[in-house]
Formats: C-alpha cells, structure tokens, sequence
C-alpha cells in the first residue's frame, strides 16, 4: 500500500474496501500501545555496529570451484545411476519372482496397504493440542 495507503490503482481507486479501514485503526492502535515501551539506546546500537569489523568477502575462486564440483559430480551420478539402476531392478525381480502368490498374500498385501494409508492419513490430519 505505501505510506498512508493512497496510491490509487489503474481504475483510480484506492483499492481499499472498508474492512481494511477498522484493521488500519487497530494495527495503529497497537502501534501507539507499543510506542510508549520504546527503550532509547543514545546511539549505543549504531556505536557498536560501526565497532564490528567488516564481514569477510569469500575468495573469488571458490564459486566456480563450486560451480566445477557439483558438476562432476552430476555427471558421476549420471553415469553410475543406470548401471545402479538396472542392478536393484534385477535383484528385486529377483526377489519379488521367488516368491509364491497367492489370493491370501494379495488380500493381506492389500489390508496391510490400506492399514499405512489410514494411519498416515490420521497421522497428518490430527489436531495440535
């Protein structure tokens, strides 16, 4: 809005509706309340932000050694990530296709799914006390 909340929109319209005005007064309100528990400092805050020494500026080197690293490592992953990939691919087919199938197993596999979906669904949905 700015300072005093008058600038005018493309319709030359303040843009403001009247309930803006009673949360201006309060928010003004609380302001003066406040005002009164200012603790004035004499400059003591400015004095000892000019005593503290300047931050240190980083190397010029370092952002594109950065910059360098990450992207050897990208490509280090995007070479082993296939053959990593195709490795606990077999192994869990492996797994999964020694195991027998039966309409019990699904039916268990199916309640055991639906139990973790309602418990997480209760678990994110719940109240804060």
């Amino acid at each position: 809005m700015g300072a005093g909340g008058n600038h005018l929109n493309e319709t030359g319209n303040s843009g403001r509706t009247a309930g803006d005005e009673w949360l201006d007064g309060l928010l003004r309100a609380d302001a003066r309340e406040h005002a009164a528990a200012y603790v004035g400092d004499d400059g003591f805050t400015a004095r000892v932000l000019r005593a503290l020494p300047a931050p240190l500026a980083l190397p010029a080197w370092r952002k594109p050694a950065i910059a360098v690293l990450w992207g050897a490592a990208g490509v280090a992953l995007a070479v082993a990530l296939p053959a990593a990939a195709m490795d606990v691919a077999r192994e869990a087919y492996r797994l999964l296709a020694a195991q027998p199938v039966s309409l019990s197993g699904i039916a268990g596999a199916l309640v055991a799914a639906g139990a973790l979906t309602f418990s997480a669904a209760a678990y994110a949905l719940r109240t804060s006390d």
